[in-house]
Protein backbone atom coordinates (compact mmCIF):
# COMPACT_ATOMS: atom_id res chain seq x y z
CA UNK A 1 0.00 0.00 0.00
CA UNK A 2 1.35 3.37 -1.13
CA UNK A 3 1.46 6.39 1.64
CA UNK A 4 -0.74 8.47 -0.63
CA UNK A 5 -2.89 5.40 -0.22
CA UNK A 6 -2.61 5.14 3.54
CA UNK A 7 -3.12 8.92 3.99
CA UNK A 8 -6.68 8.66 1.90
CA UNK A 9 -7.78 5.64 3.54
CA UNK A 10 -6.38 7.61 7.05
CA UNK A 11 -8.50 10.62 5.95
CA UNK A 12 -11.69 9.18 5.34
CA UNK A 13 -11.86 6.70 8.51
CA UNK A 14 -11.34 10.09 10.37
CA UNK A 15 -14.30 12.07 8.28
CA UNK A 16 -16.26 8.84 9.01
CA UNK A 17 -15.93 8.96 12.83
CA UNK A 18 -15.97 13.09 13.33
CA UNK A 19 -17.63 13.18 16.65
CA UNK A 20 -14.46 10.64 17.93
CA UNK A 21 -11.94 12.52 15.80
CA UNK A 22 -13.25 15.34 17.42
CA UNK A 23 -13.06 13.98 21.13
CA UNK A 24 -9.42 12.91 20.32
CA UNK A 25 -8.17 16.48 18.45
CA UNK A 26 -9.27 18.03 21.79
CA UNK A 27 -7.38 16.31 24.47
CA UNK A 28 -4.48 16.51 22.85
CA UNK A 29 -4.71 20.04 21.73
CA UNK A 30 -6.05 20.90 25.40
CA UNK A 31 -2.62 19.26 26.44
CA UNK A 32 -0.34 21.47 23.99
CA UNK A 33 -1.95 24.45 24.72
CA UNK A 34 -1.87 23.82 28.85
CA UNK A 35 2.42 23.32 28.56
CA UNK A 36 3.32 26.33 26.56
CA UNK A 37 0.40 28.65 28.55
CA UNK A 38 2.21 27.09 31.91
CA UNK A 39 5.85 27.54 30.62
CA UNK A 40 5.00 31.13 29.20
CA UNK A 41 3.47 32.19 32.42
CA UNK A 42 6.59 30.65 34.19
CA UNK A 43 9.16 32.28 31.77
CA UNK A 44 7.18 35.77 31.86
CA UNK A 45 7.64 36.00 35.50
CA UNK A 46 11.14 35.06 35.59
CA UNK A 47 12.06 37.52 32.95
CA UNK A 48 10.35 40.39 34.53
CA UNK A 49 11.81 39.75 37.84
CA UNK A 50 15.05 39.78 36.47
CA UNK A 51 14.56 42.90 34.91
CA UNK A 52 13.54 44.35 38.41
CA UNK A 53 16.65 42.80 40.23
CA UNK A 54 18.82 44.34 37.05
CA UNK A 55 16.82 47.76 38.01
CA UNK A 56 19.50 47.98 40.81
CA UNK A 57 22.86 47.99 38.68
CA UNK A 58 25.47 45.47 38.91
CA UNK A 59 27.47 47.86 41.25
CA UNK A 60 24.90 47.69 43.84
CA UNK A 61 25.32 45.81 47.23
CA UNK A 62 22.40 45.32 49.75
CA UNK A 63 22.72 44.57 53.21
CA UNK A 64 20.08 42.64 55.73
CA UNK A 65 20.16 42.19 58.90
CA UNK A 66 20.49 38.56 59.89
CA UNK A 67 22.78 35.81 58.91
CA UNK A 68 21.77 32.85 56.87
CA UNK A 69 24.09 30.71 57.88
CA UNK A 70 23.93 31.42 61.78
CA UNK A 71 19.82 31.10 61.87
CA UNK A 72 19.44 28.29 59.19
CA UNK A 73 16.93 30.29 57.13
CA UNK A 74 16.46 33.71 54.78
CA UNK A 75 17.49 36.58 57.36
CA UNK A 76 14.50 38.13 58.01
CA UNK A 77 12.27 40.59 56.55
CA UNK A 78 11.90 42.87 58.77
CA UNK A 79 14.90 45.54 60.70
CA UNK A 80 14.63 43.40 63.65
CA UNK A 81 17.18 40.94 64.24
CA UNK A 82 19.81 39.78 66.86
CA UNK A 83 22.06 43.33 66.65
CA UNK A 84 19.29 45.31 63.97
CA UNK A 85 21.39 47.93 61.24
CA UNK A 86 21.23 51.67 62.37
CA UNK A 87 22.07 54.79 60.74
CA UNK A 88 25.41 54.55 61.81
CA UNK A 89 26.15 51.50 60.75
CA UNK A 90 25.23 53.42 57.50
CA UNK A 91 27.11 56.19 57.49
CA UNK A 92 30.12 54.35 58.65
CA UNK A 93 29.78 51.76 55.29
CA UNK A 94 29.54 55.66 53.30
CA UNK A 95 33.25 56.35 54.66
CA UNK A 96 34.59 53.18 52.61
CA UNK A 97 36.55 54.16 50.14
CA UNK A 98 35.10 51.66 47.38
CA UNK A 99 31.66 53.57 48.57
CA UNK A 100 30.19 55.56 46.47
CA UNK A 101 26.74 56.17 47.61
CA UNK A 102 25.20 54.34 50.39
CA UNK A 103 20.75 54.37 50.66
CA UNK A 104 19.67 52.93 54.01
CA UNK A 105 15.91 52.02 53.76
CA UNK A 106 12.86 51.98 56.60
CA UNK A 107 9.56 50.45 54.76
CA UNK A 108 6.27 50.02 56.81
CA UNK A 109 2.47 50.44 56.04
CA UNK A 110 0.49 53.57 57.37
CA UNK A 111 -2.62 55.70 56.96
CA UNK A 112 -1.93 59.12 55.16
CA UNK A 113 -4.95 61.28 55.38
CA UNK A 114 -5.79 64.66 53.50
CA UNK A 115 -9.12 66.63 53.23
CA UNK A 116 -11.05 63.60 55.15
CA UNK A 117 -9.75 61.14 52.42
CA UNK A 118 -7.78 58.19 53.47
CA UNK A 119 -5.65 55.37 52.55
CA UNK A 120 -3.60 52.83 53.54
CA UNK A 121 -0.37 53.57 51.77
CA UNK A 122 3.28 51.86 52.08
CA UNK A 123 5.37 54.78 53.42
CA UNK A 124 9.76 54.65 52.43
CA UNK A 125 12.00 56.09 54.42
CA UNK A 126 15.44 56.56 53.21
CA UNK A 127 17.97 59.18 51.20
CA UNK A 128 18.14 60.94 47.74
CA UNK A 129 21.05 58.33 46.70
CA UNK A 130 18.06 55.94 46.88
CA UNK A 131 16.31 57.35 43.94
CA UNK A 132 19.71 57.77 42.27
CA UNK A 133 20.14 53.99 42.80
CA UNK A 134 16.39 52.83 41.74
CA UNK A 135 16.03 55.13 38.79
CA UNK A 136 13.53 57.18 40.47
CA UNK A 137 12.58 60.67 38.67
CA UNK A 138 9.81 62.77 39.95
CA UNK A 139 7.07 64.82 37.25
CA UNK A 140 6.57 67.58 39.83
CA UNK A 141 8.90 69.11 42.53
CA UNK A 142 12.14 67.28 43.92
CA UNK A 143 13.50 65.35 45.87
CA UNK A 144 14.91 66.62 49.31
CA UNK A 145 18.62 67.56 49.98
CA UNK A 146 20.92 68.10 52.42
CA UNK A 147 18.98 66.68 55.36
CA UNK A 148 21.43 64.60 57.90
CA UNK A 149 20.51 61.05 58.20
CA UNK A 150 20.21 61.14 61.81
CA UNK A 151 17.51 64.73 61.98
CA UNK A 152 14.36 63.94 60.18
CA UNK A 153 12.49 66.54 58.12
CA UNK A 154 8.42 67.04 57.76
CA UNK A 155 8.87 66.30 53.92
CA UNK A 156 7.18 63.96 51.29
CA UNK A 157 7.48 62.99 48.08
CA UNK A 158 4.52 60.72 47.05
CA UNK A 159 3.43 58.48 43.91
CA UNK A 160 1.05 59.47 41.02
CA UNK A 161 -1.60 57.38 41.68
CA UNK A 162 -1.56 58.40 45.70
CA UNK A 163 -1.40 62.07 44.58
CA UNK A 164 -4.77 61.38 42.45
CA UNK A 165 -6.67 60.05 45.04
CA UNK A 166 -6.10 62.53 47.78
CA UNK A 167 -5.81 65.25 45.88
CA UNK A 168 -7.97 64.85 42.47
CA UNK A 169 -7.01 67.78 40.31
CA UNK A 170 -5.97 70.31 42.76
CA UNK A 171 -2.14 70.93 42.89
CA UNK A 172 -0.49 68.73 45.15
CA UNK A 173 2.72 70.39 45.83
CA UNK A 174 3.19 72.33 48.86
CA UNK A 175 0.13 70.71 50.46
CA UNK A 176 0.08 69.07 54.14
CA UNK A 177 -1.11 65.58 54.28
CA UNK A 178 -1.01 63.28 57.57
CA UNK A 179 0.77 60.40 58.04
CA UNK A 180 -0.23 58.67 61.46
CA UNK A 181 0.31 61.31 64.05
CA UNK A 182 2.44 63.76 62.36
CA UNK A 183 2.53 65.75 58.88
CA UNK A 184 4.42 65.93 56.37
CA UNK A 185 4.45 68.69 53.18
CA UNK A 186 4.05 67.61 49.76
CA UNK A 187 7.60 68.88 47.62
CA UNK A 188 6.93 66.51 45.13
CA UNK A 189 5.04 63.74 42.82
CA UNK A 190 6.88 60.43 41.50
CA UNK A 191 6.73 59.86 37.81
CA UNK A 192 4.20 56.97 36.55
CA UNK A 193 6.73 53.62 36.66
CA UNK A 194 5.28 50.31 37.42
CA UNK A 195 6.04 48.18 40.14
CA UNK A 196 9.65 48.93 41.32
CA UNK A 197 11.26 45.34 42.90
CA UNK A 198 7.98 44.50 44.62
CA UNK A 199 6.90 48.15 45.56
CA UNK A 200 4.21 49.89 43.55
CA UNK A 201 5.85 52.86 43.44
CA UNK A 202 2.29 54.82 42.42
CA UNK A 203 0.75 54.48 45.77
CA UNK A 204 3.90 55.18 48.36
CA UNK A 205 4.74 58.07 50.22
CA UNK A 206 8.74 58.49 50.46
CA UNK A 207 10.23 60.39 53.43
CA UNK A 208 13.60 61.36 55.21
CA UNK A 209 14.71 57.90 56.71
CA UNK A 210 14.94 59.90 60.05
CA UNK A 211 11.45 60.78 60.11
CA UNK A 212 10.35 57.63 59.05
CA UNK A 213 12.16 55.80 62.16
CA UNK A 214 10.63 58.75 64.54
CA UNK A 215 7.21 57.89 62.92
CA UNK A 216 7.50 53.89 63.13
CA UNK A 217 9.13 54.47 66.56
CA UNK A 218 12.39 52.12 65.36
CA UNK A 219 16.01 52.31 65.68
CA UNK A 220 16.85 49.17 62.91
CA UNK A 221 16.74 49.43 59.08
CA UNK A 222 15.38 47.09 56.67
CA UNK A 223 18.18 47.26 54.33
CA UNK A 224 20.90 49.21 53.20
CA UNK A 225 21.57 49.64 49.68
CA UNK A 226 25.06 50.22 48.89
CA UNK A 227 26.59 51.54 45.10
CA UNK A 228 29.84 51.09 44.68
CA UNK A 229 32.65 52.99 42.69
CA UNK A 230 33.40 50.75 40.37
CA UNK A 231 32.11 46.85 39.61
CA UNK A 232 35.96 45.37 39.70
CA UNK A 233 35.51 46.90 43.53
CA UNK A 234 32.39 44.62 44.17
CA UNK A 235 34.09 41.63 45.66
CA UNK A 236 36.41 43.92 47.89
CA UNK A 237 34.11 46.45 48.85
CA UNK A 238 31.72 43.43 50.14
CA UNK A 239 34.35 41.91 52.23
CA UNK A 240 35.20 45.35 53.58
CA UNK A 241 31.53 45.64 54.67
CA UNK A 242 30.96 42.50 56.34
CA UNK A 243 34.53 43.19 58.15
CA UNK A 244 33.56 46.42 59.13
CA UNK A 245 29.53 45.52 60.36
CA UNK A 246 31.25 42.67 62.13
CA UNK A 247 33.92 44.87 64.09
CA UNK A 248 30.70 47.38 64.95
CA UNK A 249 28.54 44.55 66.01
CA UNK A 250 31.42 43.48 68.71
CA UNK A 251 32.88 41.04 66.69
CA UNK A 252 29.76 38.63 65.72
CA UNK A 253 29.08 38.52 61.90
CA UNK A 254 25.01 39.10 62.06
CA UNK A 255 24.58 40.29 58.79
CA UNK A 256 24.49 39.14 55.31
CA UNK A 257 25.82 40.93 52.06
CA UNK A 258 24.44 40.32 48.88
CA UNK A 259 24.97 41.49 45.39
CA UNK A 260 23.01 41.34 42.23
CA UNK A 261 24.73 38.88 40.69
CA UNK A 262 24.13 36.40 43.28
CA UNK A 263 20.52 37.62 43.32
CA UNK A 264 20.52 36.66 39.93
CA UNK A 265 21.83 33.34 39.98
CA UNK A 266 19.67 32.12 43.17
CA UNK A 267 16.34 33.67 41.39
CA UNK A 268 16.97 32.21 37.94
CA UNK A 269 17.89 29.17 39.31
CA UNK A 270 15.08 28.65 41.46
CA UNK A 271 12.37 30.33 39.08
CA UNK A 272 13.70 27.44 36.36
CA UNK A 273 13.44 24.79 38.57
CA UNK A 274 9.40 26.18 39.09
CA UNK A 275 8.89 26.55 34.89
CA UNK A 276 10.11 23.13 34.55
CA UNK A 277 7.62 22.01 37.57
CA UNK A 278 5.14 24.00 36.16
CA UNK A 279 5.65 22.36 32.12
CA UNK A 280 5.78 18.81 34.07
CA UNK A 281 2.43 19.34 35.78
CA UNK A 282 1.14 20.66 32.48
CA UNK A 283 2.36 17.44 30.86
CA UNK A 284 -0.06 15.37 32.81
CA UNK A 285 -2.64 16.32 30.53
CA UNK A 286 -1.00 14.91 27.58
CA UNK A 287 -0.64 11.54 29.48
CA UNK A 288 -4.61 11.49 30.12
CA UNK A 289 -5.04 12.61 26.14
CA UNK A 290 -2.89 9.45 25.68
CA UNK A 291 -4.97 7.01 28.20
CA UNK A 292 -7.86 8.37 26.39
CA UNK A 293 -6.57 7.65 22.62
CA UNK A 294 -5.94 3.89 23.96
CA UNK A 295 -9.31 3.88 25.03
CA UNK A 296 -11.28 5.05 22.20
CA UNK A 297 -8.92 2.88 19.37
CA UNK A 298 -9.82 0.19 21.57
CA UNK A 299 -13.67 0.52 20.99
CA UNK A 300 -12.55 1.19 17.70
CA UNK A 301 -10.91 -1.93 16.95
CA UNK A 302 -13.97 -3.44 18.03
CA UNK A 303 -16.25 -1.84 16.44
CA UNK A 304 -13.91 -2.05 12.62
CA UNK A 305 -13.38 -5.28 13.24
CA UNK A 306 -15.18 -7.10 9.78
CA UNK A 307 -13.38 -4.17 8.27
CA UNK A 308 -10.20 -4.85 9.59
CA UNK A 309 -10.66 -8.95 8.58
CA UNK A 310 -11.50 -7.07 4.67
CA UNK A 311 -8.37 -5.76 4.50
CA UNK A 312 -6.30 -8.80 5.77
CA UNK A 313 -8.25 -10.86 3.13
CA UNK A 314 -7.08 -7.97 0.61
CA UNK A 315 -3.76 -9.23 1.40
CA UNK A 316 -2.75 -6.90 3.65
CA UNK A 317 -0.23 -7.78 6.33
CA UNK A 318 -0.87 -7.76 10.37
CA UNK A 319 2.05 -4.92 9.59
CA UNK A 320 0.36 -2.88 7.25
CA UNK A 321 -2.91 -3.50 9.38
CA UNK A 322 -1.13 -2.41 12.43
CA UNK A 323 1.27 0.88 11.00
CA UNK A 324 -2.58 1.82 9.47
CA UNK A 325 -4.09 2.12 13.44
CA UNK A 326 -0.13 3.70 14.27
CA UNK A 327 -0.57 6.52 11.54
CA UNK A 328 -3.79 7.57 12.28
CA UNK A 329 -3.04 8.21 15.85
CA UNK A 330 0.05 10.11 15.03
CA UNK A 331 -1.73 12.06 12.13
CA UNK A 332 -4.35 12.83 14.82
CA UNK A 333 -1.60 14.00 17.20
CA UNK A 334 -0.04 15.80 15.02
CA UNK A 335 -2.77 18.25 13.44
CA UNK A 336 -3.73 18.24 17.07
CA UNK A 337 -0.36 19.20 18.29
CA UNK A 338 0.12 22.41 15.66
CA UNK A 339 -3.26 23.70 16.55
CA UNK A 340 -2.74 23.68 19.70
CA UNK A 341 0.45 25.70 19.19
CA UNK A 342 -1.50 27.96 16.82
CA UNK A 343 -4.04 28.60 19.86
CA UNK A 344 -1.54 29.05 22.35
CA UNK A 345 0.23 31.69 20.29
CA UNK A 346 -3.11 33.24 19.73
CA UNK A 347 -3.93 33.58 23.97
CA UNK A 348 -0.34 34.49 23.91
CA UNK A 349 -0.72 37.99 21.81
CA UNK A 350 -4.14 38.47 23.32
CA UNK A 351 -3.04 38.78 26.57
CA UNK A 352 0.19 40.93 25.87
CA UNK A 353 -1.70 43.11 24.54
CA UNK A 354 -3.75 43.60 27.18
CA UNK A 355 -1.28 42.94 29.96
CA UNK A 356 1.37 45.49 30.28
CA UNK A 357 2.95 44.73 33.50
CA UNK A 358 4.04 40.76 32.24
CA UNK A 359 5.03 39.69 28.78
CA UNK A 360 4.26 36.18 28.44
CA UNK A 361 6.30 34.00 25.59
CA UNK A 362 6.83 29.93 25.62
CA UNK A 363 10.32 28.65 24.85
CA UNK A 364 11.09 27.15 22.25
CA UNK A 365 12.32 23.88 23.82
CA UNK A 366 8.49 23.81 25.46
CA UNK A 367 7.12 23.98 22.34
CA UNK A 368 9.39 21.35 21.13
CA UNK A 369 8.59 19.47 23.99
CA UNK A 370 4.80 19.56 24.11
CA UNK A 371 4.86 18.66 19.92
CA UNK A 372 7.02 15.34 20.69
CA UNK A 373 5.44 14.45 24.12
CA UNK A 374 2.01 14.62 22.48
CA UNK A 375 3.55 12.42 19.01
CA UNK A 376 4.98 10.28 21.92
CA UNK A 377 1.91 9.52 24.04
CA UNK A 378 -0.10 8.95 21.10
CA UNK A 379 1.87 6.20 19.62
CA UNK A 380 2.63 4.92 22.84
CA UNK A 381 -0.97 4.27 23.74
CA UNK A 382 -2.11 3.47 20.14
CA UNK A 383 0.39 0.53 20.17
CA UNK A 384 -1.66 -1.62 22.46
CA UNK A 385 -5.40 -1.17 19.84
CA UNK A 386 -2.84 -1.78 16.85
CA UNK A 387 -1.33 -4.76 17.97
CA UNK A 388 -4.42 -5.97 18.82
CA UNK A 389 -6.02 -5.09 15.27
CA UNK A 390 -3.41 -6.46 13.64
CA UNK A 391 -3.30 -10.09 15.44
CA UNK A 392 -6.67 -10.71 14.18
CA UNK A 393 -7.32 -13.88 11.94
CA UNK A 394 -9.15 -12.82 8.35
CA UNK A 395 -12.07 -15.49 8.28
CA UNK A 396 -12.96 -14.87 12.07
CA UNK A 397 -12.50 -10.88 11.76
CA UNK A 398 -14.90 -10.95 8.68
CA UNK A 399 -17.15 -13.10 10.76
CA UNK A 400 -17.14 -10.37 13.23
CA UNK A 401 -15.29 -12.21 15.80
CA UNK A 402 -11.91 -10.73 17.52
CA UNK A 403 -9.85 -13.76 17.35
CA UNK A 404 -6.40 -13.56 17.26
CA UNK A 405 -4.75 -15.02 14.46
CA UNK A 406 -1.65 -17.60 14.38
Amino acid sequence: MRWLDFLRFIGQVLNRHRFRTLMLWLAIAIGVVAVNLLTALGEGAKVFVLNEVNLLGRKTLIVLPGKKETTGGMPPLSGQSPRSLTIKDAQAISRLSAVKAVAPLVLGNIEVSYAGKLREVILLGTTPSFFLMRNLEVSQGKVWANVDMQKGEAVCLIGHQLRHELFKSSPALGEWVRAGDRRFRVIGVLKETETSFGFDMADVMIVPIASAQSLFNVDGLFRIFIEVKYFSQLVMAKQKITALLKKRHEGEEDVTVISQDAMLSSVQGLLDILTIAVAGIASISMLVAGVLIMNMMIITVSQRTKEIGLLKALGATAGTVRLLFLCEAGLISLLASLSGLVISYAVLLVANTYIDTLQFYSPWWAQLSSLLLAMSFSLLFAWLPARRAASMAPVDALQGQQKRGQ
